[in-house]
């Protein structure tokens, strides 16, 4: 069974930069759909960043400051968060979808002081 780990949440200053990683067991990150979702206090949770096939896709909120990208090397799927804001404060959850399922970490949180 795919379990996914994420990490590299924690509490930061708007402006800053954060990289969030999720490893996977019994799975190899690639050429599967893939991506990031958050959920914020009181929100539903919402789309980010996907990754397909080397074809990516941004959230409007994090079109120009975020970047998904795979690292084969070490088998991980991050995001770099880049000029956070507070409205980014979430619970950040990796997911990828293979073999007609899919399948979520537990999220890792990110929070954004102003």
């Amino acid at each position: 069974e795919v379990q996914l780990l994420e990490s590299g949440g924690g509490l930061v200053q708007a402006g800053d930069s954060l990289i969030l990683s999720c490893t996977a067991s019994s799975f190899t990150f690639d050429d599967v759909p893939m991506g990031w979702f958050r959920e914020a206090p009181g929100k539903e949770r919402e789309g980010v960043a996907t990754l397909t096939r080397g074809m990516t896709f941004y959230a409007s909120s994090a079109k120009g400051r975020f970047a998904i990208y795979s690292d084969n090397a070490e088998n991980t799927l991050n995001l770099q968060l880049n000029s956070l804001k507070p409205e980014d404060t979430a619970v950040y959850y990796c997911t990828i979808n293979t073999h007609g399922m899919d399948y979520w970490g537990n999220g890792t949180l990110v929070t954004v002081s102003s």
